[in-house]
């Protein structure tokens, strides 16, 4: 019996995290971090996103912003194909308009 192995596609995610200068407020959204981020979906690049700045020992050196939370929004840059922006709710990750973030 022969198997074949289905090899995972990675693409290359452009990705913007905002933050409120302090947590649980509603206005005043800042670009906090900027990344290209590797992931085979934008639900995959979220939670490699959210490990990775939820976890002290995978956070990158020059990140100086607080853990992600509730309310805290990743923009995800394609170029040509969209532009897209995901809040965190308790629920999970949630598509959002952009006119949240001013």
């Amino acid at each position: 019996m022969v198997k074949t192995l289905l090899k995972k596609r990675l693409l290359n995610f452009d990705i913007t995290i905002f933050q409120t200068p302090k947590f649980g407020e509603k206005k005043g959204y800042q670009a906090v971090y900027r990344l290209i981020a590797k992931g085979e979906s934008h639900r995959d690049v979220m939670e490699k996103v959210f490990q990775t700045f939820n976890v002290s020992d995978l956070i990158p050196n020059d990140y100086d912003a607080r853990y992600l939370g509730t309310g805290d929004i990743v923009f995800i840059d394609e170029g040509k194909k969209g532009q897209y922006y995901y809040q965190l709710k308790p629920e999970g990750w949630k598509r959002i308009n952009r006119i949240i973030v001013r």
